[in-house]
């Protein structure tokens, strides 16, 4: 396999994986103490769900606009394809080798808010990354292919706030009160946007590192800074 295909296999394979992960981790919450915020209340789904924003602002860098709109498509079918399985899992009944209550509750237990978790996220989600990866590709143009940092978070700030504010009210709004939605929102796009400025410099890397596979994006027309 050539290593133009290798790369953003992998980084398609990050985005799906954190994707998943975040979708299946949402509903427990921790305390954590952030440089220059304090002490905030994060969903365990909020940890790798950033690295999905860093892995299509990457293969919106090295291969273009339309290979990071289809990596955004797929990451819905497998949120859609998890939905389906967890529907069908929680209807399908226990088997007699089992005790059918133990098996069902703690089946209810673990993934009866999950299939939620995933309807939220994929809401949020189509909103939130076609807008990243547009956002992207405006600055990009904007500045002629300069100053890599502000189309990076100036992308990922945004789409952020929106994904970080649908998901959250979706989730919660009923169950918890206002003011508990705005204090999640608020811990969650503070942590966001610390893990937004802290992976600046992996962009740098990787696009220096990763050249070559940006040229030969750009020569196949992948890639058009003015376009």
């Amino acid at each position: 396999m050539r290593r133009y295909d290798f790369v953003f296999l992998i980084l398609s394979g990050i985005f799906l994986a954190s994707l998943v992960i975040a979708n299946s981790l949402v509903f427990k919450f921790f305390d954590v103490a952030l440089p220059f915020v304090g002490v905030v209340t994060l969903s365990v789904g909020v940890i790798p769900y950033p690295v999905t924003f860093l892995c299509t602002d990457l293969i919106s860098e090295l291969y273009g606009k339309k290979r990071a709109d289809a990596v955004v498509v797929t990451g819905l079918l497998v949120s859609a394809y998890l939905l389906l399985v967890l529907q069908i899992g929680r209807a399908a009944p226990v088997s007699h080798l089992q005790d059918a209550a133990a098996v069902q509750g703690h089946y209810e237990a673990v993934f009866g808010q999950t299939a939620r978790a995933v309807f939220a996220s994929m809401a949020a989600y189509l909103l939130a990354q076609f807008l990243d990866v547009r956002l992207y590709h405006f600055w990009r143009r904007l500045t002629n292919g300069k100053h890599l940092w502000l189309r990076n978070n100036g992308s990922t700030m945004l789409s952020q706030l929106v994904d970080t504010v649908a998901v959250v009210t979706i989730l919660f709004y009923g169950v918890w009160t206002r003011e508990q939605i705005a204090a999640v929102i608020a811990s969650g796009y503070a942590y966001k946007l610390l893990v937004a400025l802290l992976d600046t410099p992996l962009m740098y890397l990787a696009s220096r590192r990763l050249r070559d596979i940006e040229d030969e994006s750009r020569a196949q027309g992948l890639i058009h800074e003015t376009a």
